[in-house]
């Protein structure tokens, strides 16, 4: 979701005036057309929501959404469901961050901190915080009692951290709503915008990076790690799951309960890990797949499609790690043969 702590929304909008504002149009709509308060992903979307649909892995959540309108290719357009606004574009991303842009204005950078105004509410503590030297809280921030902050950390506007918390030396935060007793080590930077662009290659325009980063109950980030806030939704990391030290999380990644993610691992966007996932250093996932419950990427494994529950992979592509030691020690043999027979 958009959360207005950290965006400013410009106020709801006649669908026709806000298809005009950017210069998109839809031939059937009648009169001024549903009053628009906001974008929301496909599933989640209400009657006061503007959604985009731009490829076909999303035709099962543009089937059942609510929203009012949504943006669509031509080839989606007809998959959306009756009573939601069609806005067919030859190009839906460039026309959605348009509306987005629209939307939200002032959101897309300098989030992390914002200067106190004469209406902003204070940063909140709850008894027994503790701040070390250099920490700088933006307006509206909200930590909870017992929590720590070392020096120099910077907690940009309307975070929010609970209580117990351990927030390392020279740690950014933005964008972002952490629980109780979470742990984040020196150097982290938690909430940053997401590695979105379009028009690739040419004008390398950026897409808004709208949404927030989720951060349950015992999470653990280890130091000059990255979490990145998603582009439209959240990125959520579950109770108890551990990170290590530079490990690289895409926006709109959600991981499970109590994962494991050792050093240099990297998520690219939308990657999903259910619960008890382990994932060994140094390896990585393409994006927009799932891994499994319980499953065990192996170090320098390279995830290109989905895992099945319970796997164990490895290699590049990664596939079942069995299957890869055997294809290894039978191209070895055949190496020592060739050899032999020079």
């Amino acid at each position: 979701m958009v959360d207005t702590r950290f965006h400013s929304f410009s106020g709801a909008t006649p669908l026709a005036a806000l298809l005009a504002a950017v210069g998109l149009t839809v031939e059937t709509l009648e009169g001024d057309g549903p009053m628009i308060g906001g974008a929301e992903e496909l599933g989640p979307a209400g009657a006061e929501h503007i959604s985009l649909a731009a490829q076909a892995e999303y035709r099962a959540a543009l089937q059942a959404t609510g929203a009012a309108a949504v943006v669509v290719s031509r080839d989606l357009g007809p998959d959306v469901p009756a009573g939601t606004i069609a806005i067919i574009s030859d190009n839906p991303h460039r026309a959605f961050a348009d509306v987005l842009e629209r939307l939200y204005p002032y959101n897309t950078r300098s989030t992390v901190m914002a200067l106190l105004g004469p209406h902003d509410s204070l940063p909140f503590t709850e008894s027994d915080v503790r701040l070390g030297p250099g920490v700088v809280l933006g307006p509206g921030v909200e930590v909870g009692r017992g929590s720590v902050i070392g020096p120099n950390t910077v907690i940009g506007a309307g975070v929010t951290i609970g209580r117990n918390a351990t927030i390392g030396s020279n740690v950014s935060i933005e964008c972002a709503h952490l629980g109780n007793n979470v742990v984040i080590h020196a150097g982290a930077r938690i909430g940053s915008e997401g590695f979105g662009w379009l028009d690739h290659g040419r004008s390398n325009r950026k897409i808004p990076q709208l949404g927030r980063v989720i951060l349950q109950d015992r999470v653990e980030v280890g130091a000059n790690t990255t979490i990145d806030r998603g582009a439209l939704g959240d990125t959520v990391i579950g109770e108890g799951t551990k990170i290590d030290n530079l490990v690289q999380i895409g926006h709109n990644c959600r991981i499970g309960r109590n994962c494991l993610i050792a050093g240099m691992a990297g998520l690219a966007g939308s990657t999903v890990l259910e619960d008890s996932v382990m994932v060994g250093a140094g390896a990585g996932c393409s994006g927009h797949l799932t891994v499994g419950r319980g499953s065990v990427l192996a170090a320098r494994a390279t995830v290109t499609k989905d895992v099945p529950p319970g796997s164990q992979v490895a290699g590049f592509p990664a596939q079942d790690a069995k299957a890869w030691l055997r294809e290894l020690a039978t191209i070895r043999r055949m190496t020592r043969r060739g050899e032999s027979g020079r």
